[in-house]
């Protein structure tokens, strides 16, 4: 079984011996539902391989996509809502086909204490979303709708490998909070720069796409 391999360059070899013995392998299909809103979460998802994306809904029941995660992540709302025993404010779907370790809740506070590895990755991971989520309120806050959109697509590039990013104007629109009218102008403007060419539900990003 070598599913936690990349991990046993971050954790010592007596807590990848724990994870094997108390996690969970789990795959989910892309657009599966891993946690949703007010649904209390029993375990952490330790990501192996693919990406999910983490939404937060406000009181208008819009949504508004927080962050991305991808191998070796895990999610730091996640972790606090185990540890506290409270309902999910965040919705984690499937980007794409994830496989990933789910560690049960009554073993955070137990490794938190007892391997100073797993206390590094949980802190440095908090700090990562932190940050994150600072980034996303700045561009939100300071950035215009076309630099958000141009960030987002170099994050799915990035995220992906690849320059042809499958997805849909409605889809996008969605992530970025606005409506899928103004995506398609935007889209359809950095076409005509020469900048990306439009498919359906495909977007292939040109080379020095910037």
């Amino acid at each position: 079984m070598n599913n936690l391999t990349n991990f046993e360059s971050v954790f010592e070899p007596a807590l990848i011996k724990e994870m094997y013995e108390s996690g969970e392998i789990k795959h989910f299909k892309e657009g599966d539902i891993i946690m949703d809103y007010g649904k209390y979460i029993r375990m952490m998802p330790l990501i192996i391989n693919g990406t999910i994306k983490v939404y937060r809904m406000d009181e208008n029941g819009k949504e508004i996509l927080l962050y991305y995660l991808s191998s070796n992540e895990s999610c730091s709302m996640a972790y606090s809502c185990c540890v506290e025993a409270k309902k999910s404010e965040v919705k984690a779907i499937a980007e794409d086909d994830v496989e990933l370790l789910a560690i049960p809740h009554t073993k955070l506070d137990d490794w938190l204490c007892t391997y100073p590895t797993w206390k590094n990755y949980i802190m440095r991971s908090f700090n990562e979303r932190f940050l994150e989520l600072l980034k996303s309120i700045e561009s939100i806050a300071f950035h215009k709708l076309d630099e958000r959109l141009v960030a987002y697509l170099k994050e799915k590039q990035k995220l992906s490998g690849s320059s042809v990013i499958k997805t849909s104007h409605y889809i996008i629109a969605d992530e970025l909070a606005t409506s899928r009218v103004v995506v398609s102008r935007l889209l359809k403007q950095l076409e005509n720069d020469g900048k990306i060419l439009l498919y359906r539900n495909e977007i292939k990003l040109m080379k020095g796409f910037n």
